[in-house]
C-alpha cells in the first residue's frame, strides 16, 4: 500500500489535477506490469502502444499508465495509436511478451455519466470541481478490485525490434540549430537542412 500511496502521489505532481480517469491508467498501468511479472522501466526496457487519442475525455488516463509503467515520450518507448479507445498494450521488449489492458465497456460509460463529468461538459476545469465530487470518484477507483474495472488479456507474443539512439548531431545550414542527423535533408544545393527549413528553402 505504501509503494501505491507513492505512485499515486507521483502522479497527482506528474498530472496537475485530481481527476478520475488518472487513477484509472495508473492502476490499469500497474495491472499490467503486474501480469508481465515486469518492474518499472528505468530505461526502455518496456514499451507502451497506448489507443488513447486527442480531444476526448478521460485522456488523463495516459498520464496514469506514464507514471505506472515508466513509458515516456522522453524516453521513446510509447506510441500513442489515436484509436480513441480506453486501452493499452505493454510490451516487455526483451522477451516479446505482452498484455492489453482496457477499461470494461459499462464501467467506462457510466463514469462518463458521473457528476465530475457533466462538470467538464460545463467547461469547467477539472481542478476548480468541488472536493465533494471528485474525491468519492478518485476514492472509489483506489479501492475497485481489477475485475470490476479492467479488461486484461492473456499474456502473448509481440515482436519489438530494438533499434540504438542516434548521438549525432550536424548544424542545419539555414537556421544554425543543432539537428540530429536522421532528420537533416539535403536540399538540391547540397546543404543540409532540418524540417522546418527543408520546406522553405531561399
Amino acid at each position: 500500500m505504501k509503494e501505491f500511496n507513492e505512485y499515486f502521489d507521483t502522479a497527482m505532481k506528474f498530472h496537475g489535477h485530481k481527476c478520475p480517469a488518472m487513477p484509472m491508467g495508473l492502476r490499469a498501468g500497474l495491472a499490467a506490469m503486474k501480469t508481465l511479472g515486469v518492474e518499472r522501466s528505468k530505461d526502455k526496457e518496456l514499451f507502451v502502444e497506448a489507443e488513447t487519442g486527442k480531444g476526448h475525455a478521460a485522456g488523463c488516463f495516459l498520464d496514469g499508465i506514464m507514471t505506472a509503467t515508466g513509458c515516456t515520450y522522453g524516453k521513446a518507448n510509447i506510441q500513442k495509436l489515436y484509436y480513441s479507445k480506453m486501452a493499452f498494450t505493454l510490451i516487455d521488449v526483451k522477451t516479446g511478451k505482452a498484455v492489453r489492458v482496457s477499461l470494461k465497456p459499462e464501467f467506462f460509460e457510466k463514469a462518463l455519466n458521473s457528476p465530475f463529468v457533466q462538470e467538464r461538459k460545463k467547461g469547467v476545469p477539472p481542478q476548480d470541481i468541488p472536493a465533494a465530487i471528485t474525491d468519492p470518484l478518485v476514492d472509489r477507483i483506489l479501492e475497485l478490485p481489477e475485475a470490476d474495472f479492467l479488461n486484461i488479456s492473456d499474456v502473448f507474443h509481440k515482436d519489438m525490434k530494438r533499434g540504438s539512439g542516434n548521438f549525432d548531431v550536424k548544424r542545419c545550414a539555414k537556421c544554425g540549430e543543432a539537428v540530429f542527423t536522421d532528420k537533416l535533408t539535403k536540399a538540391p544545393d547540397g546543404r543540409m537542412l532540418c524540417i522546418p527549413c527543408s520546406g522553405s528553402v531561399e
